[in-house]
């Protein structure tokens, strides 16, 4: 991989973990009263996700890519519920910051991928569809050519 590229990859990493922690921030609700600290803190997890495919820096020659996520220390579970077990939820996959699936398996495939930089991040969440805290995610950046 020439130097060029090698930059660029790193450029991308770099600011997408500037923008997810920039829009990871809590915040407060719109609307409604503010809720206590006690009912708002959210648990942590000793989950571990890591993404095995594709690698960081790939290039991808497909408009589809396969993606394979190894999880340790917690297990994906099917059942939707508010009653959260630390070592139990599901993967949200988001493509460029935009959420691309909700999975109850490690692997799964995004398809229509414009040629071009892209950056996947996968995160365990609660069974309420929400992240622990901290959030446990991994991600990589992938090109696409044509």
């Amino acid at each position: 991989m020439n130097f060029a590229r090698r930059a660029t990859l790193a450029l991308i990493s770099v600011t997408a973990v500037a923008l997810m922690a920039t829009g990871c921030s809590k915040g407060t609700a719109a609307a409604g009263p503010t809720p206590t600290p006690s009912a708002s803190a959210r648990p942590s997890s000793p989950a571990r996700v890591k993404i095995l495919a594709p690698a960081d820096g790939a290039v991808i020659h497909s408009s589809t890519v396969t993606i394979r996520v190894k999880l340790t220390g917690a297990k994906i579970v099917p059942a939707t519920t508010t009653h959260l077990v630390p070592t139990e939820g599901h993967l949200h996959v988001y493509l460029d910051n935009q959420i691309a699936g909700m999975n109850f398996q490690l692997t799964d495939q995004i398809g229509n991928l414009t040629p071009g930089m892209h950056v996947l991040r996968v995160e365990f969440v609660a069974s309420d569809h929400l992240p622990w805290d901290p959030r446990v995610f991994s991600q990589v950046a992938f090109e696409v050519q044509s």
